[in-house]
């Protein structure tokens, strides 16, 4: 007996995996070998039991979900769905409510300080006019006028909403349907993007009646709070510049607290230094003095720094780890509670590139820019020019032209400081941490002035590099500003499906409108990481032989069970037709400088392109590993989907 139940629990089980092993796969997409049929929902798509439903189930709004059937019935075309590609389906969907998303494409507002608002119009065509018109202001201003003053102008569904959407406080997809990079008139690139947008119910306050929509924002950012952490490095030769800041933020501390304002501002420090396994004296890579979450006032911030010092032997290199400093503040502060987040990099060096053996986060200015904008933190550099650092000046610049970028403005927040100068500094410093304050200052007092520029007038005693840092400082303020009413006030994405976008500002276009983000699942991420991987090993190969670098990849391309006839021996094969790149990448709209390399290119280019190259696919790999490792931001797009269907927003310049 005991044997025979023996045989039919093992029989039981052989049968559940050959169901598993064979359970209905989706629809694949038209010429795709492993992508299967994607379909978004609107708000009125109901889940039917059969294909013949006229009513059931509410399906939430933008769940994505996969397509195993087609069926005609009634008249309708109906879809037979499910939330993953494990084969469970959950019911049927009349496709007329659904929206086909063959590229799992998402894009985020930028901040609109310095820019207009984005148009949502009906056409490619309309928008392609504008932008390639010698003069587009001349055909967009007419319709924001229209806008305006009748709330509709020809041609455009909707607008931007006036306050920043941030995806990470009110969610929200707008997927992208298909896209093209194109060259507009004046000479540059942007993307024509037709996306659907789908923006999340969310419950919003109701304006009372006695208040206008001006005295409701001001008593909104009456509770409009700044964090300011300084980013310093601490090693040899900067104990002047350490004493400078410790000075002048004993001077803003006293002026905040005799105007009551000393909660509405708080200051922290993170000193940096380098690699302590090439040289162990230096005592730590990056340290944080002072949090600003426990700050409590100047004298506790004073007395938290009061043993910041310069580091007493030298370290392994001129340039310094201050990209470890940086990422400390990133990463250790929680800036949830302060409506406008600062960064002071404070140093005389250039920074250690991600690819340097000494480097402790592997990381370059571009995905550190990356990183601030998650929590939307604006990174000033106060680059000491020093006579000593001469032939380090020029490198380090362009890194913190790049690093202090700020992506609600595009606006790059890198000052020079000349020849070192402590006095300039210290009241560079003391004038930055002013201008923030007085920022917070006003808002609290209701006024209009966060952000404002005519608030940021030249003063014939302050020099042009001052002067641009405070200019700057009312524009960044604004852009943080707009994020914070956006926050407390629920702002959302308009809910329009179907329209044409440019992802640069009608008028400036070298403004950003949208940041696009590729949706990877953690099979995607995984296998890009392993390809990029292999690609960088055959690299190195090729830095002797170029044929032993696509010889190399050839094999990868057979070993992962790519389509022989794909498989070429020429030389001029790209590594796009290699096949060892996945489908998923095939679409997207942007240039990529790994899917168009061939042979004959990677052969005529010197030492230095070919390391460059390996540099900056390196530098991505080790951001891939950051994304598998941040469980914070992967999102599930279906209800009950299985956790393997989780997408990570891989900002697209991030993709080889």
């Amino acid at each position: 007996m005991i044997y025979r139940l023996g045989k039919v629990t093992l029989a039981v089980c052989l049968a559940g995996l050959a169901l598993q092993a064979h359970a209905a796969a989706p629809l694949l997409q038209e010429g795709k070998q492993t992508l299967y049929q994607r379909v978004l929902t609107t708000p009125s798509c109901q889940l039917g039991a059969d294909s013949t439903a006229t009513s059931g189930k509410q399906i939430p709004a933008f769940s994505r979900l996969y397509v195993y059937e087609r069926q005609e019935a009634e008249g309708r075309n109906m879809l037979k769905v499910g939330p993953d590609s494990l084969g469970k389906t959950i019911g049927w969907l009349d496709q007329a409510c659904t929206v086909d998303w063959k590229m799992q494409l998402t894009l985020a507002f930028t901040n609109p300080a310095n820019r207009d608002r984005l148009l949502f119009f009906k056409s490619r065509e309309t928008l392609e006019d504008i932008l390639d018109a010698p003069d587009p202001a001349e055909y967009a201003a007419p319709l924001r006028q229209e806008l305006k003053k009748n709330g509709q102008a020809e041609g455009v569904l909707a607008q931007e909403p006036e306050l920043f959407v941030d995806m990470q406080q009110q969610f929200y997809l707008l997927p992208v349907l298909q896209g093209e990079e194109i060259m507009t008139d004046a000479g540059f690139r942007a993307r024509v993007l037709n996306i659907a947008s789908v923006s999340e119910a969310t419950s919003q306050e109701p304006v009372q009646p006695e208040q206008t929509e001006e005295e409701k924002k001001a008593a909104q950012i009456s509770a409009f709070s700044a964090a300011v952490v300084f980013v310093i490095d601490t090693t040899i030769s900067m104990d002047p510049y350490i004493d400078s800041t410790r000075k002048a933020i004993r001077e803003v501390y006293e002026k905040i607290e005799q105007e009551g304002l000393g909660n509405q501002v708080k200051f922290g420090l993170v000193a940096f230094r380098s690699s302590v396994e090439a040289a162990p004296g230096v005592e730590y890579v990056s340290r944080m003095y002072a949090d600003p979450n426990t700050v409590v006032d100047g004298a506790d911030f004073l007395s938290k720094v009061a043993e910041v010092k310069q580091a007493s032997v030298s370290t392994v290199a001129y340039d310094e780890d201050a990209y470890a400093g940086v990422l400390h503040a990133i990463d250790k502060v929680d800036w949830s509670g302060f409506g406008a987040r600062y960064i002071v990099l404070i140093t005389d060096a250039g920074a250690l590139e991600g690819s340097s053996p000494h480097s402790s986060t592997g990381l370059d200015a571009a995905q550190l820019r990356i990183e601030a904008a998650n929590p939307g933190v604006a990174i000033y550099t106060l680059h000491l020019k020093t006579p000593s650092g001469t032939t380090n000046h020029a490198k380090a610049e362009a890194q913190y032209r790049d690093l202090s970028t700020y992506a609600g403005t595009n606006a790059s927040l890198y000052y020079p400081v000349n020849a070192g100068d402590v006095k300039q500094y210290q009241h560079m410093i003391g004038s930055l941490a002013d201008a923030i304050a007085g920022q917070v200052r006003s808002a609290y007092l209701g006024e209009d002035a966060v952000g404002s520029a005519v608030h940021a007038k030249a003063q014939p005693e302050q020099d042009e590099v001052s002067q641009q840092m405070l200019e700057d400082a009312a524009q960044i303020g604004h852009a943080m500003r707009l994020a914070y009413l956006g926050k407390i006030s629920g702002a959302q994405a308009p809910a329009v499906f179907e329209a044409w976008i440019s992802d640069r500002d009608l008028v400036r276009q070298s403004v950003p409108t949208t940041d696009v983000r590729v949706l990877l699942t953690k099979a995607q991420l995984s296998d890009l990481s392993d390809v990029v991987k292999r690609i960088l090993e055959a690299a190195n190969e090729g830095l002797i032989s170029p044929t032993d670098m696509f010889s190399r990849l050839r094999s990868v391309a057979a070993t992962m069970g790519t389509d022989p006839s794909k498989i070429k021996s020429d030389d001029s094969t790209k590594l796009a037709e290699l096949g060892i790149l996945g489908e998923y990448l095939e679409d997207l709209p942007y240039q990529s400088a790994v899917l168009s390399l061939d042979e004959q290119t990677w052969a005529s280019w010197d030492a230095l392109s070919q390391e460059r190259f390996m540099r900056d696919l390196g530098v991505k790999l080790r951001h891939y590993q950051r994304y598998n490792a941040d469980s914070d931001r992967w999102v599930s797009l279906a209800e009950n989907a299985d956790a393997s269907e989780d997408v990570y927003p891989v900002p697209l310049e991030m993709m080889p």
